[in-house]
């Protein structure tokens, strides 16, 4: 069975990283929730895409207090997607200006997921291979993933998301080829795609073998690949 991933809750009908799309997402039935996490000046993990808020300022500069209501902590999060599972994806790159060299939200992440009990429903991703390797650091009991762009060697990616002890490889959906999911799962990864609306593109990455697909229309998604 394919994975119904839901790309920031069900994005097409509330607004995206928030606890109504989370909601959403679970009412329409989705297996996963895909969702972003930053910190903010004071520490917390909060879930929002971009690095900063329209009308707010850089969410790294600002305390918890400060952010809009809509945006929740990854600990809101969690709650409001009860009942599936949630991949959560450290924002983590060089050119944001809240990079975090050090990986601190990394430990923070894994040490929140363990103090919850959730590794057993948590996959932590990021395009940051130091971000997940951290997460592994921290503590092994928490599924990993690599994502990765287009633009990277695709079998270096799987070799060496194996060989570092992740749990998956998380391509876009125009770098999955047949050859390439038999690779990873033979590496001993798990495929999960990014992100794709399209049904007849959902069908042909089903027939490769991939074993979740990130979508904003988790409905359309479920209906084409049940």
């Amino acid at each position: 069975m394919v994975l119904v991933i839901a790309h920031r809750g069900a994005s097409g009908a509330k607004p995206e990283n928030t606890v109504a799309a989370f909601e959403e997402a679970g009412r329409l039935g989705a297996d996963m929730v895909e969702l972003d996490v930053r910190r903010t000046a004071d520490g917390a993990l909060v879930v929002h895409h971009d690095a900063a808020i329209a009308g707010a300022g850089t969410i790294v500069e600002l305390t918890r207090a400060e952010l809009p209501g809509s945006v929740p902590t990854l600990a809101e999060a969690l709650d409001a997607c009860a009942g599936m599972g949630v991949n959560i994806e450290i924002k983590n790159s060089p050119v944001d200006p809240d990079y975090d060299e050090g990986d601190a939200v990394a430990g923070a992440v894994a040490g929140l997921v363990v103090a919850r009990r959730e590794q057993d429903r948590v996959l932590v991703s990021s395009f940051n291979l130091a971000s997940v390797d951290a997460v592994r650091a921290a503590t092994p009991r928490i599924p990993t993933a690599f994502l990765t762009v287009p633009a990277l060697d695709q079998e270096w990616a799987i070799a060496i998301a194996a060989e570092r002890g992740h749990t998956a490889w998380h391509p876009h959906h125009t770098s999955v080829t047949a050859d390439l999911v038999a690779t990873a799962h033979a590496a001993g990864l798990q495929v999960n795609t990014w992100t794709v609306d399209d049904p007849t593109r959902m069908r042909d990455l089903a027939a490769m073998g991939v074993d979740g697909i990130v979508t904003n229309l988790p409905d359309v998604a479920l209906e084409t690949l049940r």
